[in-house]
């Protein structure tokens, strides 16, 4: 049976995606950090673990609790927006700190945890980026911190699939989602976006290591 790790699975992308891989008969765990998204997750049937990415011994606890698995495909979902700022204004330091440390330590604490975990089993890693990170497709610089912090994702990701040996590496925009985040207005529901992400990954080949994709699997640039 294979296993897949979704990390921040207590709503919205995550969450589904948790459902999803589960009906498709696969050993999930999953990570959220209130009692009750737990016992959710549980009630799913995956394998819940409590984890608050900003929290140092959480993520190094995860380290010691995944010891020696074999991870199939492990998704980092975890991330917040941040203010809803239009244009340029300078971010306060408390939303500066809550958005970095959320989209950007949190990975760099993380992902060097999970990777070769997912390089022993020849599996894939993937990161919940957004096309706001991409510097070559932006048109405006609202939401400028959360711009900010993908774009530096991106950068870890990229880092990070140059430290594997047989694992692939990827980052995703999920599309513009009907969730707490993307609102009711979104384009897809989160139903269509985890079945592309998951359709995406199961068909990566090695030489998509390190690259950017839309949740359908259409390539993006940095």
């Amino acid at each position: 049976m294979p296993t897949a790790l979704i990390i921040g699975a207590s709503r919205g992308i995550g969450h589904e995606l948790a459902r999803q891989y589960r009906h498709a008969g696969w050993r999930v765990i999953a990570t959220a950090r209130k009692k009750e998204d737990l016992e959710g997750l549980v009630g799913l049937g995956c394998e819940a673990l409590p984890l608050d990415v900003n929290n140092l011994n959480d993520c190094a606890g995860l380290g010691w609790k995944l010891d020696d698995e074999k991870i199939d495909v492990a998704i980092l979902n975890a991330g917040v927006y941040g203010p809803r700022i239009a244009g340029i204004a300078t971010p306060v330091e408390e939303d500066f700190d809550q958005v970095m440390h959320t989209n950007v330590l949190a990975a760099m604490r993380l992902l060097p945890i999970l990777a070769p975990l997912v390089d022993n089993a020849d599996g894939r890693l993937a990161v919940i980026s957004s096309r706001m990170g991409s510097i070559s497709m932006r048109e405006n610089p609202s939401g400028w911190l959360y711009r900010a912090s993908k774009a530096a994702l991106n950068s870890v990701l990229k880092d990070i699939s140059l430290s594997v040996k047989s694992a692939i590496c990827i980052a995703f925009h999920p599309g513009w989602v009907r969730t707490e985040m993307g609102g009711e207005d979104a384009d897809i529901s989160v139903q269509e976006s985890a079945d592309g992400i998951r359709s995406t990954i199961a068909s990566r080949k090695a030489g998509d290591n390190g690259k950017f994709f839309n949740y359908d699997g259409t390539p993006l640039s940095w």
